[in-house]
């Protein structure tokens, strides 16, 4: 519970604010839960949340907006990696007037492959939400007011990304730079898979823009595959004896048909996804909740 000393420390430097800390256990294969409800049963600033399974970080990011009961919300992760002792960064933007604020690592201490997916989020998100000009990254350390928060959580389909769901309601935004450490322990849980699953969410949750896209490339490659059957055409009418371009023709038959089966699982990839919103597929499941209540003693 480094991370939580670390946010309570922090909280003291300055009395003019309350604070909760809330606790996800998001399906953790490790004793993290009975960790999370020791401290909870022992601080009554602690909520400790734990879900029935592993649903992913941005539906565990929601299970836990739902439990805040503050003014301003701050989330950041608890693998040490995060400046918790900065939190007065991001709370200070906020006063002057900001709906949200993002820390902005210049520098990350990552992997050159969770970069790499970074940075690709980033560009995605860019392009999905009109940002293109931003040259400012944010992270998973952001404080948000309230009312933003709010309305985030009324969304209650399967497929949350909370970066969508923020760039919906505003686009009030600040970004501050603040320090990125070295990882305390473990390795992250992301991998690729996990990744371009965090991508599909981003693409197909909150825009048809795929689907736009996919239909200019469609006229691209069918302008293309005109102008080809032209040239074609022209060079066999001033040379008979020139051979037809088999490979040519199967290159085009390969980037045609790959692009058809592309844009097939793209369209089926949103209509699985409706298929399973309409069936009420659940967010997350809570499994239990534990906090000390206000004023309870404790037992020695």
């Amino acid at each position: 519970m480094v991370v939580v000393d670390e946010i309570e420390s922090t909280m003291l430097k300055k009395n003019t604010y309350d604070y909760e800390i809330i606790l996800v256990n998001d399906g953790s294969p490790d004793k993290v839960w009975s960790t999370i409800r020791k401290r909870a049963e022992d601080d009554e600033k602690v909520t400790g949340i734990n879900l029935t399974k592993n649903f992913g970080q941005h539906s565990a990011l929601m299970a836990g907006y739902h439990y805040c009961s503050g003014d301003c919300v701050v989330s950041l992760d608890d693998d040490g990696q995060t400046p918790a002792d900065e939190v007065f960064t991001l709370l200070d933007e906020i006063e002057k007037g900001y709906d949200v604020v993002y820390a902005m690592y210049t520098e990350t201490h990552q992997n050159a492959f969770r970069k790499w997916g970074s940075d690709l989020a980033k560009k995605m998100s860019d392009y999905m939400f009109d940002m293109r000009g931003e040259d400012r990254k944010g992270s998973s350390y952001y404080a948000a007011r309230k009312i933003i928060i709010d309305e985030m959580i009324k969304y209650e389909h399967s497929y949350p990304y909370v970066a969508g769901l923020v760039l919906r309601v505003t686009r009030n935004i600040n970004y501050v730079p603040v320090n990125h450490r070295d990882r305390m322990m473990g390795k992250s849980g992301y991998n690729l898979k996990s990744l371009v699953s965090l991508w599909l969410n981003g693409f197909t949750a909150f825009s048809v823009k795929p689907l736009e896209l996919g239909a200019y490339m469609g006229f691209m490659l069918s302008g293309m595959g005109f102008l080809f059957a032209f040239i074609t055409i022209i060079r066999k009418l001033l040379n008979p004896a020139i051979e037809a371009g088999w490979s040519s023709l199967i290159s085009a038959v390969f980037i045609i048909g790959g692009m058809i089966l592309l844009m097939l699982g793209l369209i089926g990839e949103y209509i699985g996804r409706i298929y399973i919103c309409i069936n009420n597929s659940p967010q997350y499941v809570v499994r239990d909740i534990c906090k000390k209540k206000v004023g309870e003693r404790d037992e020695k």
